[in-house]
């Protein structure tokens, strides 16, 4: 099927998985708009629409630092158990009302607590919500799995914490971990007992890098801290010259390191210029596993059917790539092999089948 073929119909039919999406950065407008007026946080307005449009235009900024300073008002509302079940079971519903089949969710619990729950009750509640979801999307017959992220913020001095919680919560829905935050000045070696008491505990985890900052980082993720995927990675191409690829590039690609790529995200924070021209489409090319992800669907306005078709129309991405895609994010997904490979083959290729 040719690219000109698929139309936003089929497209939003296909099964889907996300790897790379932020719970606080998905809200509905409507429920944010809800949750404010409950817990007396002013918004920028109180029209959802309106509200959605602000996050857009926001986001459109071309500065990490700017883009992530729109979560005030997310994490605002996000600080009780209420709304953390709320956003939780929501998140679900609407990754499988975009045709979703496996999703992984991150969020920071240290940033969840100025309501007074404590960092574990944060978790146990976010999971509580998730399964809320999840349970809901299977009795309308549109089951997802959605496996959990704790992320530690890279600037902050509690990234231990967020891994001890990944440790304490593996076999209650938590299935990886990462750091998040602006990447520029804070590099991930700084939290490096973090990760070594990860993978001496056997928990994986993704780190942020490749973003707002250069190759060093990406090159620090791997091989200081042992990272088993990259968040974004767009600036790999930094060592790509001429088609032939440096040695960070080479180890990457040679190794099956999935890159966690959002081209509207990317766009929006000035790391890449044009849809047509993300370093994805070029990735891909070279036989890099890259995977398409949303980021934040409420900053950046966004949901997978249409990054999916946003590269279709753009970029020329054909319904073979897009199958590919699929297939590399499950193939790099936090769960067992067993589990991955059934996902892969009952669902998402017959999904294919068109």
């Amino acid at each position: 099927m040719t690219a000109s073929r698929i139309d936003i119909d089929t497209i939003r039919r296909l099964p889907k998985a996300v790897l790379h999406d932020h719970l606080d950065g998905g809200l509905r407008s409507t429920t944010l708009v809800e949750l404010a007026d409950a817990v007396g946080h002013t918004l920028p307005t109180t029209d959802p629409d309106e509200l959605a449009a602000w996050y857009y235009e926001a986001a459109n900024s071309g500065d990490l630092v700017r883009y992530i300073a729109t979560f005030e008002h997310t994490l605002a509302v996000m600080q009780t158990r209420e709304g953390l079940l709320r956003t939780a079971e929501e998140y679900v519903l609407d990754l499988a009302e975009d045709g979703v089949v496996y999703g992984e969710v991150r969020y920071a619990p240290e940033l969840l607590v100025n309501g007074g729950l404590a960092l574990a009750e944060v978790v146990e509640t976010v999971q509580e919500g998730l399964a809320a979801g999840m349970a809901k999307a299977a009795a309308q017959g549109t089951p997802v799995r959605v496996g959990t992220l704790l992320c530690g913020m890279r600037m902050f001095d509690r990234v231990r914490e967020a891994a001890d919680l990944a440790v304490a919560f593996r076999d209650a829905g938590v299935v990886g971990f990462d750091i998040a935050g602006a990447e520029d000045g804070f590099p991930p070696a700084d939290h490096l007992a973090a990760f070594e008491h990860l993978r001496v505990e056997n928990v994986p985890f993704t780190i942020h890098a490749g973003e707002a900052h250069g190759l060093p980082s990406i090159h620090q993720a791997l091989q200081v801290c042992g990272a088993q995927r990259i968040g974004h990675g767009v600036r790999i191409t930094e060592d790509i010259v001429d088609g032939k690829l440096g040695r960070v590039a080479g180890w990457v690609r040679d190794r099956r390191i999935a890159l966690e790529m959002c081209p509207t995200s990317n766009l929006q924070t000035g790391a890449a210029t044009s849809i047509a021209d993300h370093p994805i489409t070029h990735l891909r090319d070279l036989g890099f596993r890259v995977t398409l992800n949303t980021d934040n669907r409420l900053v950046s306005g966004t949901t997978m059917t249409r990054e999916m078709s946003l590269l279709v129309d753009e970029a020329g991405w054909t319904l073979d790539d897009l199958r590919t895609v699929t297939v590399n994010s499950l193939k790099s997904a936090f769960i067992p092999f067993d589990e991955r490979a059934a996902l892969i083959r009952d669902v998402v290729l017959p999904g294919y089948e068109l």
